[in-house]
Order: structure tokens, then C-alpha cells, then sequence
């Protein structure tokens, strides 16, 4: 930087001192939004919205092909659907119209009704009851690349028969309905309905996971199609029903705690073995339960994030499994020898937590989570009846009384429990 000498510097203008900063002029307040607008000022026309984009046209039906479709239909009650859901004379109608349109429209329409109730079941909504299991068989790309595909190739039976469960207690359900007296219509409905169960889960379960059917107390490990570890469970207690729910377990808890449901806090507040946790103002939030002997999710408890908080765990009420009727827990599985199912599952694919690694957890008393090297799918259900391969039925106890919404819902058109009918058994004996 320069140095300007002290004479050149005097000669430089002073400058003026800053005159007083003004005060800002008060700008009028704009117009009231909602309020009128000034004499002759007209508001500014407003962009229409786009309208959502038109779906595509139907494709061109040949009469063949209209007649395979009304043929799938004729013949849909071998799969515990009705034939009448789909209006079969309505197609037979269009097919003689000799409107190629017309033909296309009515085709279309009862091949996607069809195929989503094929993939996703016929009971749609609230008639599940206390269903969470999220099922991403068919969208509606799908459906339509489907629909391409059965067109060119002049597949339709066999492009629709891809959507059908594949899980060998469908194909069971379908035998014993094939050979039930058409007079016994409440066993009839009785096996449509837990046909209809299976569409609504995923038609391919995993080639590894665990099922619990509720009604049977049973939790099974299947693994490549083949039954690989079952045993008992208890369930959720009548007024505290267990959901219907996916999810993925990703590991145990080894000496887990147990965060009391708010539900029943207060039946343990205070009592000995139990753990206040306050908030920052002292106040008592919940209450835990610490590992121990009687630690009421026992030695382990699986982790498997869902939304309903239910879990596969063990418990110090062992005596429970004993009883035939097994609907006693809060809704949560308890699973007999189910340190036996994590040690088992810990060790598959080279996992490093060996039998005696989990002892010495176990030992402990130290809360420690060991995961799996592949976590695998579990999914809870509620099946009322089960066949065997020679169609014979197994019958379990209806204990939460979910059937009879469920039929009323089968037989309605579009799904849905009917509301202020008749229970569902009586409307299915007319």
C-alpha cells in the first residue's frame, strides 16, 4: 500500500459529515387478501389445474380371447371365488355386440377385477380385520403388462392362474373344496374364506421364514418349502387380540428388558422387580422389568421391527404351553423352547454366536443383541382351518370370532362386510 505524504494528504477534500438518516416513509399496507379488490381492478384469471392424465385405452380383445377369459370365469369357483363377482353375462353380451370397443372395455375390465382378487383376495379393507401385511403382488403397471402379455401371447388361464398362491396349503384348500358335498355350505365357506387368507399374503413367502397361525398355537420355520422346526405358542388373550402382521426379524435380545405396555402399568406400578423411568420432571413415564428369572419375555426376545410392537419371545410362564387353549398373552407370541429356534437361526450361514458364546451371554444377565447373518421374514395369521393333501380338514377354534365378517365379505360383490345384515353363517345358509 502506497504511504501519501502529509502534505498531499492535507490537500485532500474533507468530506461533508453524512447528513441524519431520514426516517422511512410509511408504505400504504397492500390490499386484504380476501378482502375486495379496488374500484377497477380486476382480478387476473387463474391457470386451470391439469387434469390428471387419462388412462390408457384397452387394448383389442379377439372373441377367442374374450371367450378364455368368460371360460376362467365360469369355472373361478374352483378357487373359492364366485363367478357371478365378475358378470360373465355382461361379457357374453359385449362378445355379440360386434363392437370391438365395446369388446375391449367389458374384457378389460373383468380381467383386472379378477386378477387383483387372484393376487390380493377378494376381502378388501376393515373385513381383514386387524390386518397388517403388506402384499405388493399386483399394481396396476403390473396388472396391465400382464394383460399386454396374455394378449399376445393368447394365454389368458395361464397368465391369470401365475397370480394364484404357490404355498402347498392353497393347493390343499383347493382339493378339500373340490370334494365337499355343495349342501355344506358352512364348511364351504368356511374353506373359501381361508383360501382367500392365503391370497392376501405374499404369493412367494421366502425361500426361509417363520409362520404363526393364531388359532393353532403353532409357530413353524419353514425353510425351502419344508417344515424345519415347529412348536407351541401362546397368543394374545380374547381382549387383547393378536394382529395379523409381517415383518423382519433381524435378530434376538439375550437377556432382554420389558417395556411394561402402557396398557397394564398400572398393574405393575410399584409392585417389587420393577423399574420406574421419570421424565425430567419427575414424573414416572413407564415402567421396565429388568432381566431375571422372572422376567416375563424370559431369556430372549426376537427383533422385529412392526408397528403393532408384537414379537416372537420366550417367557417364565413355561406351564402355559401345557394348556390346549393357549390364548393368554398380552399379544405377543410366546414361544416354547425358543432359545433352541435362536441358536438354531444364530448359527446358520457361518454365524459367529455359537451355542456356547450365547451361554456366556446368557450368563451374564447383560441385555446384548445378536443378530442373524440373513435376517428372515416372519409373518403372524389367523387361519381358521388347514388341509391335508388328501383334503381332509383340520379345524381350529375361531377363538376372536373374525370368520363370520369375513364370509359376510366374500359374499358381498365388491369385498366388503355388509353393515346391519345378518351374521354371516345365517346369510350363507340361503
Amino acid at each position: 500500500m502506497a504511504i501519501v505524504p502529509v502534505a498531499l494528504a492535507a490537500q485532500q477534500p474533507v468530506a461533508a459529515p453524512a447528513a441524519p438518516a431520514s426516517k422511512p416513509v410509511a408504505q400504504p399496507k397492500p390490499a386484504d387478501p380476501i378482502g375486495p379488490l379496488p374500484e377497477g381492478v380486476t382480478e387476473p384469471p387463474q391457470a386451470a389445474p391439469e387434469p390428471p392424465p387419462l388412462p390408457p385405452p384397452p387394448p383389442i380383445w379377439t372373441l377367442q380371447q374374450a371367450s378364455a377369459l368368460a371360460g376362467y370365469i365360469n369355472n373361478v369357483g374352483s378357487e373359492g371365488l364366485s363367478p357371478t363377482d365378475y358378470d360373465p353375462a355382461g361379457l357374453i353380451e359385449a362378445m355379440r355386440s360386434n363392437d370391438p370397443q365395446l369388446l375391449a372395455q367389458a374384457a378389460t375390465d373383468r380381467f383386472n377385477k379378477l386378477s387383483s382378487d387372484l393376487a390380493l383376495g377378494h376381502v378388501r379393507g376393515d373385513a381383514r380385520i386387524d390386518w397388517h401385511v403388506v402384499d405388493k403382488d399386483l399394481d396396476e403397471a403390473r396388472q396391465r403388462q400382464m394383460l399386454d402379455a396374455a394378449l399376445v401371447t393368447n394365454r389368458i388361464p395361464e397368465v391369470l392362474n401365475s397370480l394364484l398362491p404357490t404355498h402347498p396349503q392353497y393347493g390343499a384348500l383347493r382339493t378339500a373344496l373340490s370334494i365337499t358335498p355343495k349342501t355344506d355350505t358352512q364348511k364351504i365357506n368356511k374353506i373359501r374364506l381361508n383360501m382367500d387368507r392365503w391370497r392376501w399374503l405374499p404369493r412367494e413367502l421366502g425361500q426361509k421364514y417363520i409362520i404363526v397361525n393364531v388359532p393353532s398355537y403353532y409357530a413353524t420355520l419353514v425353510e425351502n418349502g419344508a417344515t424345519r422346526w415347529k412348536t407351541r405358542a401362546v397368543a394374545g388373550a380374547i381382549k387383547t387380540p393378536t394382529p395379523q402382521l409381517n415383518a423382519t426379524a433381524v435378530g434376538v435380545i439375550l437377556n432382554p428388558w420389558w417395556e411394561v405396555p402402557p396398557s397394564i402399568s398400572k398393574e405393575v406400578a410399584g409392585k417389587p422387580g420393577y423399574v420406574a423411568v421419570k421424565g425430567k420432571d419427575g414424573k414416572v413415564q413407564r415402567w421396565r422389568q429388568p432381566p431375571g428369572p422372572t422376567n416375563a419375555l424370559g431369556q430372549l426376545k426376537f427383533v422385529m421391527y412392526n408397528e403393532q410392537n408384537i414379537y416372537l419371545h420366550d417367557t417364565n410362564a413355561k406351564s402355559r404351553f401345557n394348556s390346549e387353549v393357549r390364548a393368554a398373552s398380552h399379544g405377543c407370541i410366546r414361544t416354547k423352547d425358543v432359545l433352541d429356534l435362536a441358536t438354531m437361526l444364530l448359527g446358520d450361514d457361518g454365524g459367529e454366536w455359537t451355542p456356547d458364546k450365547i451361554t456366556e451371554t446368557l450368563a451374564s444377565k447383560k441385555s446384548k443383541q445378536a443378530n442373524f447373518v440373513k435376517p428372515l421374514p416372519i409373518y403372524i395369521v389367523y387361519f381358521s382351518i388347514a388341509a391335508n393333501t388328501d383334503g381332509s380338514i383340520v379345524s381350529y377354534e375361531d377363538m376372536y370370532k373374525r370368520d363370520g365378517k369375513v364370509i359376510s365379505a366374500l359374499l358381498d360383490n365388491d369385498g366388503k362386510a355388509p353393515v346391519d345384515k345378518k351374521p354371516a353363517e345365517k346369510v350363507a345358509a340361503k
